[in-house]
């Protein structure tokens, strides 16, 4: 299978990252081809400008853009790994959505008005940390919030089908043991949902 990572946090010795190494070694083990993404790393412009808007209705993808659309359409399998910052996803990988999952490449409008779901076919997997204890986000509903923000808002509504969506909370706080625990559930999972 082949599986794009998308990756976004501004410190390359975070969590995330370790996350990001341990899922592409358990992918890499089970004969995936894996790409990855690092947003911060390829200081990926996330602002969706006019003239973006104009370059595509035209037909004339910016080259940035494009380069992401290829990547995508390699993808049997697509994952994004980030922290959630203020409820939501951080600005640079939103960017990321807004202008690579564009009109046209992700989604369309059918004649009655019914959405084209240009990525079908395709599975979703969704990663997340953040510091407020897991609890508190379950409790409160933050956690469904977010899976119909993103595995339905944005996933499911170009197609992609998701498979999961893991959140580990308290990642400021907790010790070396829980966060090998919770990079071994991620090793589980890179094999248990993309077999």
């Amino acid at each position: 299978m082949k599986h794009l990572i998308i990756y976004c946090h501004p410190n390359p010795d975070s969590f995330n990252n370790a996350i990001v190494d341990a899922f592409i070694g358990s992918l890499k083990t089970e004969g995936h081809e894996v790409v990855v993404r690092d947003l911060y790393a390829m200081r990926f412009d996330p602002v969706l400008k006019a003239s973006d808007f104009e370059a595509l209705r035209e037909g004339n993808t910016p080259t940035d853009i494009k380069t992401e659309q290829e990547h995508v359409k390699w993808a049997d399998a697509f994952t994004m790994v980030y922290p959630i910052w203020w409820t939501g996803l951080p600005a640079l990988i939103k960017g990321y959505i807004d202008r690579v999952f564009s009109y046209g490449f992700a989604y369309a409008y059918g004649e009655n008005g019914d959405i084209n779901k240009l990525l079908s076919g395709k599975k979703g997997l969704i990663i997340n940390t953040h510091g407020t204890p897991s609890e508190i986000y379950s409790r409160t509903g933050m956690y469904d919030g977010l899976k119909m923000t993103s595995d339905t808002g944005i996933y499911e509504f170009c197609g992609i089908k998701p498979v999961g969506h893991i959140f580990f909370g308290s990642v400021p706080r907790i010790d070396d043991d829980a966060r090998k625990q919770m990079l071994e559930e991620v090793k589980g999972k890179a094999i248990s949902l993309f077999e």
